[in-house]
């Protein structure tokens, strides 16, 4: 802003640093402008009711800022409003990236004093891209001329349906769709306390009986005992029992074993 009597909301920032006499310095910049100034206390700056985009100039003269007020200082300035900070104990250059970052714009120093603006655009907005109507499309357009496929009645094509067979579209058992939220497999981890351990258990003792009633010997001397079986034998470690008897194994002889 070139001319300080085009400020017509002025905003004076203060804090417990502050070593000028806050009176004195308010009076002097009345003097300079011809609009209105308002006085704030740092500490107070995120609980005040000022609308947004209200002041033309606004003056920090403390060093006990923090990022979340330079925000509240970016929302309370008007369009190209200019933040004055006349007062900061660290490096120049970390104060200007930081201001930077905050979304000021045209940060600069003048002696001890440090200047920025706010951007000519309200935080959030947009506009569209120049080519965003080209050809007056619509989107809904623009989309559909992206998948858009040109094939003509002779043009082989793949019967979507033909891709699945009856097999791909059972529903799988719920059942085993079930794993360990610490494996993420079917199978239990450590110290299982959801069920899973005991459902693979269960699982294992109903194949192995599956396996025992429906084996068949190739020798015929499975029923004399683990010295006349061979090495793959079904009854292996099962104790003799008379020919053609039905073995069924016992829970406690099935844990055991597994």
């Amino acid at each position: 802003m070139e001319n300080l009597k085009d400020i017509k909301n002025l905003l004076y920032i203060w804090g417990p640093d502050s070593s000028q006499d806050l009176e004195k310095a308010v009076n002097e910049w009345k003097n300079l402008i011809t609009g209105d100034i308002l006085v704030e206390n740092i500490e107070r700056l995120l609980f005040t009711s000022h609308s947004n985009s209200n002041f033309d100039f606004i003056i920090l003269n403390t060093a006990n800022f923090k990022e979340e007020d330079l925000v509240k200082i970016l929302k309370l300035l008007k369009l190209s409003g200019i933040l004055r900070i006349e007062k900061y104990n660290g490096a120049s250059d970390g104060l200007l990236s930081e201001l930077k970052l905050s979304g000021f714009v045209k940060e600069r120093m003048d002696g001890t004093i440090v200047y920025c603006e706010k951007p000519k655009y309200e935080i959030g907005s947009s506009v569209k891209l120049s080519f965003a109507n080209k050809n007056n499309a619509t989107d809904k357009d623009k989309i559909a001329a992206v998948w858009k496929v040109n094939a003509d009645d002779n043009e082989e094509t793949i019967d979507p349906d033909s891709l699945l067979d009856e097999e791909d579209l059972k529903k799988p058992n719920p059942e085993s769709l079930k794993v360990c939220g610490t494996t993420g497999k079917r199978k239990a981890c450590k110290n299982c306390v959801c069920g899973l351990a005991e459902e693979l258990d269960a699982e294992a003792r109903q194949k192995a009986a599956e396996n025992t009633q429906n084996a068949k010997s190739s020798c015929g001397s499975c029923y004399l005992g683990d010295a006349f079986r061979c090495s793959s034998c079904p009854y292996l470690g099962m104790p003799a029992f008379k020919p053609g008897e039905q073995v069924k194994l016992s829970d406690n002889f099935m844990k055991a074993d597994i």
